[in-house]
């Protein structure tokens, strides 16, 4: 401490004699500029709260109150929907709950449910090269990750973290040549578009052919969410992959590669939890069907359109709720064949928001970081912009659903009140513009941001 107060003070000292200062190149003359003062702190209130367990009970009769005048907007067309208070589980608004519409996109809160109560959350899906029969050929072996990355490294597809073709091109190149190159996507059935869907989907980018064999979730372009799809997943990995490796896809390519085969490379997806993320937060079709896929797979089901209209709704009424009037013929919503009730999505996401009594709780509770938040990401970073909605902004995190052809409209998820309690909400819409309806989903859900409901 000595030492420190006397370099101090020889600093002082040369700072104070005149011309000393200048002569030891300190520099200026002893006419000083003035300092201007340091600017006044930056004032910040954040407006970020946790949720207030304390607060006033919502009751039924301050929610239907408040809901009175947004939810009877006539622009909703047919309205169905629930309001839960998910520490209570008491229902605090409902209007023709079990009446089954069809949910478009809002189908994504159930495919993710049914994902994390069936499927491991640390779960990895796998695309394999193994040996082939001849010399110089190999299997390329679809295991469920829609994700696989085309781009080179340092580059970002709209799946972040993803795996990358070219780390499985330099496993398989480290084995010895390949000439030929086949492919196995035999994890699925290979049956093309879910009942409902169009075809001319593939080519607007909304969806594509499942298959276990996948990059870039079958997009052309990987760094756009909307891009038109392959109609031949499998085949354009293999072609790709072929090329990289200076190699040719067999013209019969699509083969089963035996239990026994050497495995030459293999990459994983991300974990379970982080795909279910993926496909909340961008509403990704594509992505949604694969993980129904491997839901069909886990519970016994066939991997096809067939098996996720069993499984999905098998595993969620295995465990403890009501699917009665559901009907799910794929995992993304893409299908108008699909009906549900809208209690049924607002009791799922009353669970995954509960108090954690509920051991179902732990297994959902992944599903609210998924979902889009009003004004700030995902499908909602556009909406909750002006009017009624506007102050919904950063306090709703909900799925959206959207089928304009069909006048289908739906918003699920959750929102902190004014007493800073949880609430859950699912609206569901028919006979519905979309320009007119979409707002005015999101000023009900806004609507109970604002909501004191004692």
């Amino acid at each position: 401490m000595a030492i420190v107060a006397v370099i101090a003070l020889g600093a002082g000292v040369v700072v104070l004699v005149p011309g000393v200062k200048e002569g030891l190149g300190f520099g200026g003359s002893e006419t000083e500029a003035a300092v201007a003062p340091p600017p006044a702190p930056v004032a910040f209130t954040p407006r970020l709260r946790a949720p207030n367990a304390a607060g006033p009970l919502p009751t039924p009769q301050g929610v239907q109150s408040t809901l009175a005048g947004a939810a009877s907007n006539p622009a909703l067309g047919t309205l169905t929907g629930s309001v839960i208070d998910p520490a209570t589980g008491t229902v605090l608004w409902e209007k023709n709950p079990t009446t089954p519409l069809t949910p478009a996109s809002t189908t994504k809160v159930l495919t993710a449910a049914a994902a994390l109560l069936k499927i491991p959350h640390s779960q990895q899906f796998s695309t394999k090269v193994v040996a082939g029969k001849d010399p110089g050929t190999v299997i390329i072996v679809g295991g469920g990750d829609g994700t696989l990355n085309s781009l080179p490294a340092g580059k970002n597809s709209v799946f972040p973290g993803s795996p990358r073709l070219d780390d499985l091109v330099a496993q398989v190149k480290a084995k010895g040549p390949v000439s030929q190159v086949f492919y196995d996507r035999t994890r699925y059935a290979d049956d093309g578009l879910a009942p409902g869907v169009l075809p001319g989907d593939v080519a607007e980018g909304y969806i594509s052919p499942i298959s276990p064999l996948m990059m870039d979730g079958a997009r052309s372009d990987p760094t756009k969410d909307r891009s038109p799809r392959s109609p031949n997943p499998a085949k354009t990995v293999a072609t790709e992959f072929a090329k990289r490796l200076g190699a040719t896809v067999a013209a019969q390519p699509a083969v089963t590669a035996p239990a026994d085969a050497q495995v030459l490379g293999e990459v994983k997806s991300a974990p379970l939890t982080e795909l279910v993320d993926q496909f909340l937060q961008a509403s990704d079709n594509v992505l949604a069907d694969v993980i129904a896929r491997e839901v069909a797979q886990a519970a016994g089901e066939e991997a096809s359109f067939a098996g996720v209209h069993k499984a999905t709704l098998k595993v969620l009424s295995e465990n403890g709720f009501d699917v009665t009037g559901a009907e799910l013929f794929d995992g993304s919503g893409m299908s108008t064949s699909n009906k549900t009730p809208a209690r049924l999505l607002a009791q799922v996401l009353a669970v995954a928001a509960g108090d954690g009594k509920d051991p179902r709780t732990a297994k959902l509770r992944p599903l609210l970081g998924g979902l889009p938040v009003a004004g700030g990401s995902g499908t909602l970073a556009c909406r909750f912009g002006d009017g009624q909605a506007a102050s919904g902004r950063g306090w709703v995190r909900a799925k959206t659903g959207t089928l304009p052809l069909a006048g289908i409209n739906s918003l699920a998820g959750v929102v902190l009140d004014a007493d800073g309690r949880i609430l859950v909400f699912a609206l569901m819409t028919s006979q519905s513009d979309t320009l007119a309806a979409r707002p005015a989903l999101d000023a009900v859900a806004a609507t109970l941001r604002s909501c004191g409901c004692k």
